[in-house]
């Protein structure tokens, strides 16, 4: 019997039948070769696929297939935002694989709750839709990044800073934070920065209190505050000047340990620096522009806010 003449007897038969009479019936198409849909209950639902190096896909397609694992496991909710961005932070950092994000997915619904496994030692903060955002520190001086989150780029003093016992990042910066440390023992570190084409560049993810030109390797002259120096903790180079640099947090002259911060207001605006208050208060040490710098007018200390200059005000401070 051909399919055609199949589907004609099928078409005949009365519209109630017995249950006994359709099992038969459908057990006989089957024979026949005519293909039949399966009842509605022996349907397998759609499973979330994806190969195991899930960095391999596209970040839409990442969120796609977590956010599909996810509500198969929990019986159709969305997944957190906030663990969505975790899982595709590790995919991209840590190249987690689709088993360890649908393991961890499953302890997450078994247990009490999600929560990102970070190390005790830090604290992440995250700037969600560039918002600023300000987050509780369990120590008593300032933080330093240590590892970076986000694709935007979190330069200090830009888009994050610290103070004691808080950091806060703004402009879609998302990072792991800790405790600052400033002891460098007067030695510091050395680090490479060239101003190619005559660009302006930064270097450097520390906060850096001091710097010093070891080596210069550009045929331009390297002139400190002229084509090279510290602005809001970060070492610069412009103009052509290319050279290794010493850098540190507690490197160079000055009080407590040489301890100091050189702060610059761009274009007579006012500017945020980082400041460890576990130092002490800051004072300036030298001023580096011509503009006049006057506490209190062109440069001061908010315990919310930090260092800060203002009215084209830079200059170099150290503590009391």
């Amino acid at each position: 019997m051909n399919r055609r003449r199949t589907i004609a007897l099928r078409n005949a038969l009365p519209p109630a039948l017995s249950p006994a009479f359709s099992l038969a019936l459908f057990a006989a198409a089957c024979a026949l070769g005519v293909a039949t849909a399966p009842p509605a209950a022996a349907q397998a639902q759609t499973r979330a696929y994806a190969p195991e190096q899930l960095w391999q896909l596209t970040p839409a397609e990442q969120r796609r297939v977590i956010g599909l694992e996810y509500s198969e496991q929990s019986r159709g909710r969305a997944i957190p935002e906030d663990q969505m961005r975790f899982y595709l932070d590790q995919v991209r950092l840590s190249h987690w694989t689709f088993s360890r994000i649908r393991t961890d997915i499953a302890q997450s619904l078994g247990g009490s709750g999600w929560n990102p496994p970070v190390d005790s030692g830090t604290v992440r903060c995250e700037s969600n839709d560039s918002r600023q955002r300000t987050c509780p520190t369990p120590w008593r001086s300032g933080s330093r990044l240590v590892r970076q989150l986000s694709n935007t780029r979190c330069t200090e003093g830009q888009n994050w800073s610290s103070t004691p016992g808080q950091v806060w990042v703004r402009g879609g910066c998302r990072a792991d934070f800790a405790e600052a440390d400033w002891n460098d023992g007067g030695i510091g570190e050395e680090i490479r920065c060239e101003s190619d084409n005559g660009r302006y560049r930064q270097c450097g993810t520390g906060r850096y209190g001091e710097a010093s030109l070891v080596r210069q390797l550009s045929g331009t002259r390297c002139v400190r505050n002229g084509n090279w120096g510290l602005t809001n903790g970060a070492l610069w180079v412009d103009g052509g000047c290319r050279g290794v640099f010493r850098v540190g947090r507690g490197y160079g002259d000055g009080d407590n340990g040489g301890y100091n911060v050189t702060c610059s207001s761009q274009d007579n605006r006012r500017t945020t620096c980082a400041w460890d208050i576990g130092r002490g208060m800051p004072r300036l040490l030298q001023q580096l522009s011509s503009q006049p710098c006057i506490q209190g007018q062109s440069w001061g200390y908010a315990l919310r806010g930090g260092l800060w200059v203002d009215r084209g005000c830079r200059a170099r401070f150290g503590v009391r």
